[in-house]
């Protein structure tokens, strides 16, 4: 079981759960085709992005394989939101998880999904014991993989057409890192 102390803190940037004031923020970019061309949703309105948000708001630690936290990512100096990341429990038995994140386009490139993404691997492996965390993503978000490959993830496969997403097969591709190979 892992429940975190909130606000998780890096250099620049402030982790901490969704609350539903968090609407206009979380919708700026859910709303976006950009956002959610490589993911497995459309771009979202306003309704469906508060469904989603009060999901989010509830997933705050991990009990058993399945669960998820999911945060926020707002900039340490202003508060402001400018995504999301998290943390999947995807297996008891064998010790493992999957990490996430979404940002505003308006913020790629400053080195901020990396961040984020390094403080869900440290909570995985130092803090919940895991042995093993991937990430995946459509192959095509070549974006999304040097965030992967800036956490020092190694890319272990490709899986070719597997899956049928927004009438068309996408390929995805997995990273992965072991415990015993991630440093801080």
């Amino acid at each position: 079981m892992l429940k975190p102390h909130y606000p998780i803190t890096t250099d620049r940037l402030l982790l901490r759960p969704f609350t539903h004031d968090d609407l206009d923020a979380v919708h700026a970019y859910e709303s976006r085709p950009d956002v959610a061309r490589y993911l497995y949703w459309e771009p979202r309105d306003r309704d469906t992005t508060q469904t989603f948000l009060d999901k989010r708001a509830t997933r705050t630690a991990l009990h058993d394989e399945g669960d998820a936290i999911d945060l926020a990512v707002t900039l340490r100096h202003t508060g402001q939101l400018i995504g999301q990341t998290l943390l999947i429990w995807t297996s008891r038995q064998h010790r493992q998880g999957e990490i996430g994140y979404i940002l505003h386009p308006d913020h790629h490139g400053h080195g901020y999904a990396p961040e984020a993404a390094r403080e869900m691997l440290r909570l995985g492996f130092d803090d919940l014991g895991l042995h093993r965390i991937t990430g995946r993503l459509d192959a095509r978000n070549t974006a999304s993989a040097r965030v992967l490959e800036k956490l020092h993830m190694r890319r272990e496969a490709t899986l070719i057409d597997n899956e049928y997403v927004k009438g068309e097969w996408t390929s995805e591709t997995i990273y992965a890192i072991l415990h015993a190979e991630w440093t801080p």
